[in-house]
This record gives C-alpha cells, sequence and structure tokens, in this order.
C-alpha cells in the first residue's frame, strides 16, 4: 500500500503552514534535552480515544482564536476560561490549537487549559517532526495531532513510532479513502475525517459522510470542520460518527458552555463493521 501511495508534498496553505511547522521543530531541537526531562516527568493524562466511547457522539471541543479561512473568531479569548466552560457543558475532550501564526495559538494556552480541566486535551498542530511530538508530551497533552497529507507514507509512521514510545496518543486525520487506507494500515486507532481541503480551504461535507462507512467499529472515527449546530451532529451521528471536533461555532459563541450544550446527548449509532 504504502509503496503505491501517490504522494507529493503539499502545497497552498497547508503547504506554507508545514514548511513554517518545520522551522519551529527546527528551533525546539535546542532543547530537546528539556523537553525530554519534562516529557519523562509529566503525570498522567486523561485518555483520549476513551473519553469518546461514551454512549453518545462526543464533543470535541476547540479553542481556536483565528484560522486561514475566517480569520479573527475571537482575539481577546482567554483558553483556560473557554476550556473550562466547554468542560463544564459535557465536551469529551478539548481540541487546543498551538499553532502561533495561522491560529494565533501557544504550548501556554494548552497548559492552561490542562490545568483547568479535568478532561483530554488534544494538541492541535502541524506536527511533522518527533520533537514536536516530545514537547506535546512535556506539556501534558493526552494526544496530538497528525495530518497524513502533510506527513506522507513515510512521515505519518514515523511519528505514530513516536507518538507509541512516548504513551502519547494520536488523532490521526484524513481527507480520502487512500489517506483513510494508509492511516489504518498505519495502526491508527482514532482517526478524524476533515471535510475541509486543507491546501485550498474548501469544505465539503460530504467527505465524512462517505469515509465513516470504511472506519472500522473499533477505530474511533471522529467528524471535523462544517459541523456547527445539532443538525449537523445528528447527521454524522446517522454516517456512523463516534465524535465531532467543532471549533469556530463554539469559541465564537457570546456563551460557549450553551453551544457546546446544545451539541450534547446525540446517540451514536454504530458502524456496520
Amino acid at each position: 500500500m504504502q509503496a503505491s501511495f501517490a504522494w507529493t508534498a503539499p502545497s497552498g496553505t497547508l503547504g506554507r503552514i508545514v514548511e513554517e511547522a518545520r522551522i519551529r521543530a527546527r528551533a525546539l531541537e535546542a532543547r530537546t534535552a528539556e523537553l525530554e526531562k519534562a516529557a519523562d516527568e509529566v503525570g498522567s493524562s486523561p485518555p483520549f480515544a476513551a473519553a469518546l466511547r461514551d454512549t453518545g457522539v462526543g464533543i470535541v471541543a476547540e479553542v481556536k482564536r483565528r484560522s486561514p479561512s475566517k480569520g479573527w473568531i475571537r482575539r481577546d479569548m482567554n483558553a483556560a476560561e473557554q476550556g473550562t466552560a466547554y468542560a463544564t457543558a459535557g465536551a469529551a475532550a478539548i481540541s487546543v490549537l498551538t499553532e502561533p501564526d495561522h491560529f494565533a495559538g501557544s504550548p501556554a494556552d494548552l497548559v492552561a487549559v490542562r490545568a483547568a480541566v479535568p478532561v483530554p486535551v488534544l494538541k492541535k498542530d502541524f506536527h511533522v517532526e518527533p520533537i514536536q511530538l516530545v514537547e506535546a508530551k512535556a506539556l501534558g497533552a493526552s494526544a496530538a495531532l497528525l495530518i497524513v497529507r502533510a506527513l506522507g507514507p513515510a512521515g505519518l509512521p514515523r511519528l505514530m513510532q513516536t507518538a507509541k514510545d512516548l504513551a502519547l496518543e494520536v488523532l490521526v486525520e484524513v481527507r480520502d479513502e487512500q489517506e483513510l487506507d494508509l492511516a489504518l494500515e498505519s495502526g491508527a486507532r482514532v482517526i478524524g475525517i476533515n471535510n475541509r481541503n486543507l491546501e485550498t480551504l474548501a469544505i465539503d461535507a460530504a467527505t465524512s459522510e462517505r469515509l465513516l462507512a470504511r472506519v472500522p467499529s473499533s477505530v474511533v472515527a471522529i467528524a471535523e470542520s462544517g459541523v456547527s449546530d445539532r443538525a449537523d451532529v445528528e447527521r454524522v451521528a446517522r454516517a456512523g460518527a463516534d465524535a465531532v471536533l467543532v471549533g469556530s461555532s463554539v469559541s465564537a459563541a457570546t456563551d460557549p458552555a450553551d453551544a457546546v450544550r446544545r451539541l450534547t446527548g446525540v446517540p451514536r449509532i454504530a458502524r456496520a463493521h
């Protein structure tokens, strides 16, 4: 499978962000010993995948100040207060964007949220080098995002092995059948299906509905992008989603706790295989 995977380096918006991520990763290399020590000493974090296996569709609510597609969503956001509101309202996990240039996030946001909430925290960033996963573990993240389009058939298994060595869970993000097959063959236990093409930023809501049926029932499947209200959660639940990742709508809400609460309680519908 991997030998026949027709992968080229990412282009467009994703290509630019990946190159910037590599620069940030190189800067982290100077702190390798410090980060490895912190990763060894960090306490246990709540399990990510298990938290999404409740009877209802799990809500992964995102701390998201801005994005390349929408610009500023909420410039004055306090990450800890936002995460606390989500968790209080029933979010199964919190996603924290730590990418600084396009999403206005930071590692400090993740540390603040981790200290404030009892639920798992996902480090949402463009992880392209192993040292970034060491940082994620050191910060106290339960899981980190790996994007197949950014990593390709060589990079994905490499970073998944790093995560395994660190006892760090991963959310492996895909956008088509070929990427899904690679994720499954690489041993992914949590897969996110992104309706957004990160190179063009266009959304196709049919993507998750098409791919969810191909995800084995033993794997946690998360629908991402284009989910903003309860009807969207119900739609992907019918397609077999175990959870949804919701960012812009809950981050922009005047009352983020109420926004998350309105999404919770949708029953899960088991996938056929």
